[in-house]
């Protein structure tokens, strides 16, 4: 019998990646969601796969998208939360600021999509105990925010040195991008985790075991450019020492991953987005194609269930899970 991996999608909009860039034409919010959303959706019903995809609340506000959202609940993937104004510096927002920005999120997606969203990912892998602490107050189940890897600093100064024209200002909301290299630290097997008195599972996204490098799609499209057979090692490798390891992964996808130089040239300062759109699918079917050789993959509320079975079991105790 196979183990169980999670798949989910960070459906990031243009506007999101020009915002974070530091690009002010993002205040139009333009968008590609008409573009990729059906794309996704053929990609994983070719291959019977059910995920979770991770909502950016202002892209649920908007009129325009609310039909190609509801296209993703109707065809039965999770809907999670990936906050309103997708800002990766959620760590400097007071309690009040982030308590808006959930109630905000929430009821924007639920109207979207139909769906009252039960997990959360931080923009640019945001995070605080304040965070943490109105995740547990609102009952969500789980939170995907953590990327245990060292390698966040060069991430980093790589995503400055690609946007000269940032303001100080700008770069000062950014400082902490992408995380620490301390978070390289952090545990890579999902756990459950106490705030406040509630219990939440805590599902990081998977890097590679010891050398904790990310092994994310963007990341494997990236190595790429220097060798495809390399990168599909480097993806084998990294799920053989997890299960070696008894860790069960949790793998991420972007929009990027299936949009092609030629959908979004404006885009072009990103990593990867100087492939075409053939080549890109290419890559990332044999990435999904890797993981579901090795892995049951589902989404991630019911990933995070089987965590909490585990630990109930661990601790010989009962709790109720839906």
């Amino acid at each position: 019998m196979k183990s169980i991996a999670s798949l989910s999608l960070d459906l990031d909009n243009k506007w999101s990646y020009m915002k974070t860039h530091g690009d002010p034409d993002w205040e139009d919010f333009p968008s590609y969601l008409d573009i990729v959303i059906p794309r996704v959706l053929r990609f994983l019903a070719d291959r019977n796969l059910k995920i979770t995809f991770f909502i950016v609340g202002q892209d649920a506000a908007l009129e325009k998208n609310h039909e190609h959202l509801a296209q993703i609940a109707d065809a039965g993937h999770e809907i999670g939360n990936h906050s309103f104004k997708h800002e990766p510096w959620l760590h400097l927002y007071t309690k009040d600021e982030l308590i808006e920005e959930f109630e905000r999120s929430e009821e924007s997606i639920q109207f979207a999509t139909g769906k009252l969203p039960v997990g959360f990912r931080g923009p640019g892998f945001s995070l605080s105990q304040s965070v943490l602490e109105v995740l547990a107050e609102r009952c969500y189940e789980y939170d995907c925010s953590t990327l245990p890897t060292y390698i966040a600093p060069l991430a980093r100064a790589y995503y400055f040195l690609n946007s000269p024209e940032m303001s100080e200002d700008e770069r000062e909301k950014r400082k902490k991008l992408f995380g620490k290299f301390s978070d390289g630290f952090r545990p890579l097997k999902a756990h459950v985790i106490d705030i406040g008195g509630k219990q939440m599972v805590e599902i990081p996204v998977t890097t590679f075991p010891i050398l904790k490098t990310p092994i994310h799609a963007s990341y494997l499209i990236y190595l790429s450019n220097f060798s495809t057979t390399a990168a599909r090692f480097y993806l084998k490798s990294g799920l053989q020492l997890c299960t070696a390891m008894g860790i069960s992964p949790s793998m991420l996808l972007h929009p990027l991953d299936f949009l092609g130089a030629e959908d979004v040239p404006e885009l072009k300062f990103f990593p990867g987005m100087n492939f075409a759109l053939e080549e890109k699918i290419k890559m990332v079917s044999k990435i999904i194609d890797t993981l579901t050789s090795k892995f049951e993959v589902g989404g991630m509320r019911e990933f995070a269930s089987s965590v909490v079975a585990e630990y109930s079991i661990d601790r010989g105790e009962v709790i109720e899970t839906n």
